[in-house]
């Protein structure tokens, strides 16, 4: 049994467009923005409503690109991943820390702008296309620079 699990998955809304960024090693990253609501009661009129939680979400790669490419605000999407907390000291010496989603996978699952039909495709973290209508397609999922144990494997590891 694992010592520890850490997974992640998310319904959400974007709150702003896909930012595409390249790491210093020249690998792409995608900075989404997910709205994902909760149902809360109002303590002051005991009703219950909605309450947004807001998280930031990195997709590496080909996925990432897809995203950029395909992705805008608005656009509601579902996040498989894991959290990653990073730390860092600003120029005036305070302390800071964060925690993100680091994407394995992403699929579009709302509509494509207002007028469009449902629908969309998902990518892996390799940049397989799990199948969406007319979504693009990778031939080759490449290693995913967030993970620090990246093992590419063949149909031979496989043991079944």
């Amino acid at each position: 049994m694992p010592s520890s699990v850490n997974v992640v998955v998310l319904i959400g809304n974007l709150t702003r467009d896909p930012e595409l960024r390249a790491t210093a090693g020249g690998t792409s990253v995608c900075k989404l923005g997910l709205a994902v609501n909760e149902r809360a009661k109002d303590p002051a009129t005991g009703e219950w409503g909605e309450r947004p939680n807001y998280f930031d979400i990195d997709v590496f790669g080909a996925q990432g690109e897809s995203c950029a490419q395909y992705l805008t605000k608005g656009r509601q999407v579902a996040v498989e991943g894991r959290l990653r907390w990073r730390s860092w000291e600003t120029q005036e010496g305070q302390k800071r820390s964060a925690v993100s989603v680091v994407a394995n996978t992403v699929q579009f699952i709302g509509p494509r702008d207002s007028g469009g039909q449902g629908g969309g495709g998902s990518w892996s973290a390799g940049g397989q296309s799990a199948g969406g209508p007319g979504g693009p397609g990778f031939s080759k999922p490449g290693p995913d620079p967030a993970k620090d144990d990246f093992v590419e494997s063949g149909d031979d590891d496989i043991p079944f």
